[in-house]
């Protein structure tokens, strides 16, 4: 079995190596394989649960959808800095240059 891996994340397992966060390439890869199927197992849980949902009531409405996101928005608690002022920008993004 042959496994090409992008020269840029065997840079990152060697960092990790070296900043004490991994003992191993193997192991920074291990772990990364573990979370990845940990991911996957619990996407599919979603998908079979959001398709029971739909088949019991129907199929969830992209305007529900949206709703429930703005719902979610009003009801975050912000843990750093301030909540924006409706229509103000946030301080971290310029302003685009005028032409």
């Amino acid at each position: 079995m042959t496994v090409t891996v992008d020269p840029d994340l065997v840079e990152a397992a060697n960092r990790a190596i070296a900043d004490g966060e991994a003992e191993s390439v193997s192991g920074w890869v291990s772990a990364a394989l573990v979370d990845k199927v940990a991911k996957d197992r619990r996407l599919a849980d979603l998908r079979k649960a959001i398709e029971t949902y739909e088949l019991e009531f129907g199929e969830i409405a992209a305007e529900e959808l949206a709703a429930q996101a703005r719902t979610d928005r009003a009801d975050a608690v912000i843990v750093r800095g301030r909540r924006p002022v409706a229509g103000s920008r946030s301080p971290r993004r310029p302003k685009a240059a005028s032409a």
